[in-house]
């Protein structure tokens, strides 16, 4: 059995986008995916399975979404390992606990690749830090002054946001977690 995690891009913001985890998780299980656990109610689901085949797993997944709750969802999918490689690399400015910055760990839904998101969202500015690591992007700022980043807006509001899913050092160091319970 592998370990693997998917992230969902762009449910339950704003009352759009719904998808009850409860309903996902059992629907998963009907499609022989087991011990599924999510975490917060923004898409992330961590579970094992014998198929050990990320892009079958991606298409599945987003099969089961698009037939149960009628809803396209990009889904990005990682294994347990994957993930702990990516948080040992994670730069020394990155995932600090400093409560004035705020630390992001972009996904990237193949077949985009970095060097695409990066043609798009173009250099980050003096308010903004990134690091590529195996096509993931790590990422920071000063709460305060998320408004000047230069990659802020460009996220939500290029066509790129459709292959990218974001999330927060902490929510990841929890997910870590869950994996190795």
């Amino acid at each position: 059995m592998m370990k693997y995690i998917a992230l969902l891009r762009g449910i339950n913001i704003s009352g759009k986008n719904k998808i009850s985890m409860n309903e996902l998780k059992s629907e998963l299980q009907k499609y022989k995916y087991q011990n599924i656990s999510t975490y917060l109610n923004s898409g992330n689901i961590i579970f094992e399975s014998e198929i050990d085949h990320k892009e079958s797993i991606m298409q599945d997944i987003y099969k089961i979404i698009k037939d149960k709750f009628h809803l396209e969802i990009p889904v990005f999918i990682m294994t347990a390992s994957e993930l702990k490689d990516t948080l040992v690399n994670a730069p020394d400015w990155w995932g600090t606990d400093n409560r004035e910055i705020y630390d992001n760990l972009i996904f990237i839904i193949p077949p985009v690749t970095y060097d695409d998101v990066y043609s798009v969202l173009g250099n980050p500015n003096e308010y903004e830090k990134i690091q590529e690591y195996k096509n993931h992007i790590f990422w920071s700022y000063r709460l305060k002054d998320y408004r000047k980043t230069n990659w802020w807006s460009r996220t939500a509001s290029t066509d790129i946001r459709h292959s990218i899913t974001i999330r927060t050092a902490t929510t990841m160091r929890k997910i870590f977690e869950i994996c190795n319970r």
